[in-house]
């Protein structure tokens, strides 16, 4: 009677996996899933750019020089979003400036993640005298205002899409330097550490497979809020003249060119921010809804 009565009972559902654990718990921030959306939208319509944009970035049409958007008066739907002054394509160089700008964020963020981890796993590892300089020249760096520390670096190394990445990593490399070291530091006394040296497990391995993947979570809600402020960032430099030079398609660059007609055709200047605008919010959206799911302790009510 027992057994047939344990068979009665309805079996216990599994415990979700890891990754439905996580969506479930990303899902519930609707803003991040908005962001989520929009931010796809755009990754692909940059990967895809040759496919989807109407015309080439560098294609000039003389006769339809700052025209309006189409559903504008004087707007034609040959050019959906208008031309600017030189008669190119707006929504092609929208476009063409995602990949662009996308593409900085995620160098700088992959840039700044490695040396940041490098650095922050060494100087929590070594203390002492290592320890001191790596921070202390991590405090340098955030001594400087970001911006004026990037025009600094890409007026010495000159301006370039390659420079500017370049700079906007160095500008943000004390925070993933000191997120990394800190983390590093709270793990280091705990029980699993202790056994793992016992054990005589090797110093890297240590480093990089013991205690390296109990400091991601932070870390990955940081680099994709990095994303955000590297595009920010670039886009000051387009616009400074320091970044992606012309006629290259960068949404910082079309701003600076445009930014005379502010007055009289204010849609062409108006675009480029909107593009740059959209794209940081969905990115930081999406970033809370990662620290929310990764650290329920930092959930906001």
């Amino acid at each position: 009677m027992a057994v047939d009565a344990l068979a009665a009972q309805p079996a216990q559902p599994a415990p979700p996996g890891p990754l439905r654990a996580f969506w479930a718990s990303f899902s519930e921030n609707k803003g991040a899933v908005g962001g989520l959306v929009v931010l796809v939208v755009i990754a692909l319509l940059a990967i895809f750019a040759h496919v989807v944009s109407p015309y080439s970035p560098y294609e000039q049409f003389r006769d339809f020089t700052k025209l309006p958007p189409a559903w504008e008066d004087g707007g034609n739907w040959q050019f959906v979003l208008g031309t600017d002054a030189l008669g190119r394509d707006t929504l092609t160089r929208l476009i063409y400036g995602a990949r662009i700008s996308l593409f900085i964020g995620i160098a700088v963020m992959a840039t700044s993640v490695v040396v940041g981890v490098l650095m922050g796993l060494t100087a929590a590892f070594l203390g002492g005298v290592v320890d001191t300089v790596i921070m202390r020249i991590m405090d340098l760096i955030l001594s400087v205002p970001g911006l004026v520390l990037a025009i600094l670096v890409v007026a010495v190394l000159g301006p370039s899409l390659t420079n500017t990445i370049v700079a906007v990593a160095i500008v943000y490399l004390p925070s993933y330097v000191r997120l990394v070291r800190a983390s590093a530091l709270g793990e280091l006394g705990k029980d699993y550490v202790t056994a793992s040296r016992v054990a005589g497990v090797g110093t890297l391995r240590l480093m990089f497979v013991t205690i390296l993947p109990n400091c991601l979570a932070p870390l990955i809600v940081q680099a994709a809020l990095g994303v955000s402020n590297a595009i920010l960032e670039a886009a000051a430099l387009g616009f400074l003249g320091l970044g992606a030079q012309p006629p290259t398609p960068e949404w910082g660059a079309m701003l600076a060119d445009s930014r005379e007609f502010i007055r009289s055709n204010p849609w062409i200047v108006t675009l480029p921010g909107l593009a740059i605008l959209v794209t940081v919010v969905a990115i930081n959206l999406m970033g809370d809804g990662l620290r929310d799911a990764l650290d329920p302790k930092l959930k906001r009510s």
